[in-house]
């Protein structure tokens, strides 16, 4: 007489029943997303745990909505610098020039707008134009010259530095029309009934939190139609919770004091564009390409030399937009601004991700890494400590980012 061995067998317990709890199910889904994407929640949970330690250390002073908009405002510029400079690493190049070029921009705007009167609008236009024009001249000379884009910008930094100081002779020069100012300090305008909130800023919030949701669950379901893995749902609801409570929270604090600043809505328009051409376009999928294999890359039929030229084009075109920032913010050109951008640009790529040998990345994660640099540097301006330790701590932050990439690689190479 035969036995079914299987009668005998323990029947297998579903998710989160049988031998644990929902919750201890929820945590092992929790920490089981985290291992998978260590990359890319890492940063953003060290994000939030130095923005928790500040909060309790600067006894509350860190959130409070005044110093969350110009959080805001004085990290802006290196926002978009770090915006461009994650393109250039993902691609496999460095751009040591974005600061000198962000103060040239800057003289070059103020010349045109106090020495010469050009009306502010059309000033705008041309020192994007100019920055384009630089950022070409770069990425000719890296992609069909075959120059090391290290030599190739760390000319360009010194380059650009002396014109800036041929163009001011040395002074600062100021001030810039109303206009341009609004560039780098102005707020959106309020309209609308008194509500004790800025009408404007909260209807953006509202936005933005349906924009976000609509996105997350059509990623998800798209990569379900693929077959490709993704999250478990309970995972991903609490990931969709954490964004919107982010989103509401920022929303209500900017819109209890002057609402949103402008610059933060030319942020907003980087972050979602940069966003989507580099996960849907073919732009951005050529760009990882040849950061993460080049010879495999051009034997699949991409240009190349034609994507790394666009790429420093697009850098010169971002770190114009930041000197105009810089600029407007400033109310001033001087020679001496900028000075130090390219290395926050750099630290905050790769604190936000990015992988040294290129072709990994994301314009959140540049986001990511500039604002742990920037609430870092509030925090500790909050608590007067001084520039000296400012920057050992800001170089361990750096330090430490690159040192989890390495271990990570190798970990996951074993």
């Amino acid at each position: 007489m035969s036995t079914d061995v299987t009668d005998k067998l323990p029947a297998a317990a579903p998710p989160g029943k049988g031998g644990s709890s929902a919750g201890g199910g929820l945590l092992q889904l929790m920490l089981g997303g985290l291992r998978r994407n260590m990359r890319q929640y890492g940063m953003l949970i060290a994000l939030g745990l130095i923005v928790i330690f500040f909060e309790i250390w600067t006894g509350g002073d860190l959130l409070l909505p005044r110093n969350v908009s110009n959080l805001v405002l004085q990290n802006s510029y290196i926002l978009i610098l770090a915006i461009g400079m994650m393109l250039v690493i993902i691609a496999g190049h460095i751009d040591l020039s974005v600061g000198s070029l962000t103060a040239f921009v800057g003289a070059f705007a103020a010349v045109l707008t106090v020495n010469h009167h050009v009306a502010w609008p059309v000033a705008v236009v041309l020192c994007l134009l100019m920055g384009a024009v630089a950022g070409s001249l770069q990425g000719f000379l890296i992609a069909y010259f075959g120059i090391p884009s290290f030599i190739v910008t760390l000319a360009g930094m010194l380059l650009f530095r002396g014109l800036t100081e041929i163009l001011l002779a040395g002074q600062t020069l100021g001030p810039f029309p109303n206009g341009m100012q609004k560039i780098g300090n102005g707020f959106l305008p309020e309209v609308g009934p008194n509500t004790n909130y800025h009408n404007i800023t909260l209807l953006l919030g509202i936005v933005m939190i349906a924009a976000v949701v609509w996105q997350e669950v059509r990623n998800r379901r798209r990569q379900q139609e693929f077959s490709l893995e993704v999250a478990p749902v309970r995972l991903f609801a609490l990931k969709l919770i954490a964004m919107v409570a982010a989103i509401a929270w920022l929303t209500m604090l900017l819109a209890s004091y002057d609402g949103a600043p402008i610059v933060l809505i030319i942020l907003g328009v980087l972050v979602v564009g940069y966003g989507y051409v580099m996960r849907n376009a073919v732009f951005g999928r050529h760009i990882y390409a040849i950061g993460g294999n080049l010879p495999a890359a051009k034997l699949s039929g991409v240009k190349d030399k034609r994507v790394s030229f666009q790429v420093f084009l697009n850098m010169g075109v971002l770190a114009a937009l930041a000197g105009l920032v810089v600029a407007s913010r400033l109310n001033a050109a001087s020679p001496k601004a900028g000075d130090g951008f390219e290395l926050e640009a750099i630290a905050s790529s790769f604190i936000g991700g990015a992988s040294m040998s290129g072709g990994v990345g994301t314009v959140l994660g540049a986001i990511i890494g500039g604002l742990v640099l920037g609430v870092l540097n509030n925090g500790m301006n909050l608590l007067s400590v001084g520039t000296d330790w400012q920057q050992v701590i800001k170089g361990l932050a750096l330090l430490a980012a690159v040192g989890f990439d390495v271990w990570n690689k190798r970990k996951s190479g074993s």
